[in-house]
């Protein structure tokens, strides 16, 4: 039996996972390593340490389907809707730019719910706390090996982490990559920022309007979401979670000090923005080092996909997705 693997437990990661497991023409074992201890990459949910039920979401806040998507994407869509894990984003987000055709959705689950669903469907086995460091051919197989140093050979790995680990990898991968492929991964840019995520006993009142408000007006803090209210989760027994999303500026310039110094900042910024705001049980401080894709020049292709090779399940097939 021919064996796959995927790197990375992010959306693109869970959804390649699926497929694989959907429409591989002849049986494959699927496995799926990702470096972070649980799945959702960009896409995470954090629980309160004292009440799981109390979750917040620290990357992604809403999910927009465009028109252009709407079509290609349909059955997706349609499926997690029929699952309950999509619901249309009803509560006011302030400052939110909506264009013509898009429709937002809210995971009442958290968004990791989504990246479970499809890993489950998958059959895959998931390990968490494999970092891939290097890729080598060998007698006609890829050998992949982690960080740890755990060496494993398969027949087909797909890529779904960020552009610049890709380039950092070593062995032969290195040299599948051709210049013009290297120059349009190069290209890739991310943003960095911060997320806090702060979870409130039950009963806490957070008196505000919104649900979520984009804010212009702190060099710290660009969006703040009572997440719960926004997900439509609101109940006495579960305390509300607050999550705030710093601006890109404050997160570049503070990317290398310590979560617990850039927690105090973020808490200092968000009392001159909620002034008496309740203190919270727990807090959870994630840092985006590769947040929202972008480009640094144009290069005329997208910086979403990159194909470097794809013959699904046979010897020397190598793809990044």
């Amino acid at each position: 039996m021919a064996r796959a693997l995927v790197v990375g437990a992010g959306l693109t990661g869970g959804v390649c996972a699926a497929l694989l497991g959907r429409e591989t023409p002849r049986p494959a074992h699927l496995t799926v390593w990702e470096e972070a201890a649980a799945p959702g990459g960009r896409m995470c949910t954090a629980c309160s340490p004292h009440a799981p039920g109390s979750t917040v979401d620290l990357g992604a806040q809403y999910i927009t389907r465009s028109p252009q998507r709407a079509g290609p994407h349909a059955r997706f869509y349609d499926e997690l809707l029929a699952l309950g894990l999509l619901e249309p984003l009803t509560s006011p987000i302030e400052g939110m730019v909506v264009k013509e055709g898009e429709c937002n959705f809210v995971a009442p689950q958290g968004v990791s719910s989504i990246i479970k669903h499809y890993l489950k469907e998958s059959g895959a086995d998931v390990c968490f706390g494999h970092r891939v460091t290097r890729v080598d051919l060998r007698d006609d197989r890829w050998e992949v090996s982690t960080e740890t140093g755990r060496h494993e050979r398969f027949d087909l790995v797909v890529l779904t982490m960020p552009a610049p680990r890709i380039l950092q990898l070593q062995g032969d991968v290195a040299n599948l990559i051709s210049e013009c492929q290297r120059r349009q991964l190069e290209s890739v840019s991310y943003s960095s920022r911060y997320a806090l995520g702060l979870f409130y006993e039950a009963g806490t009142k957070i008196d505000v309007p919104w649900a979520g408000q984009y804010i212009t007006s702190n060099p710290c803090i660009r969006f703040i979401s009572i997440d719960n209210k926004k997900r439509n989760i609101e109940s006495p027994d579960i305390g509300p979670s607050l999550v705030v999303h710093t601006t890109v500026p404050f997160g570049v310039t503070h990317m290398e000090r310590s979560t617990e110094d850039v927690q105090e900042l973020i808490l200092q910024q968000l009392e001159t923005v909620l002034p008496g705001l309740p203190r919270p049980a727990a807090a959870k401080c994630q840092r985006w080092r590769h947040s929202q894709v972008g480009l640094k020049k144009k290069t005329g292709k997208s910086s979403r996909r990159y194909n470097l090779k794809l013959d699904v399940l046979r010897s020397k097939s190598f793809c990044n997705l």
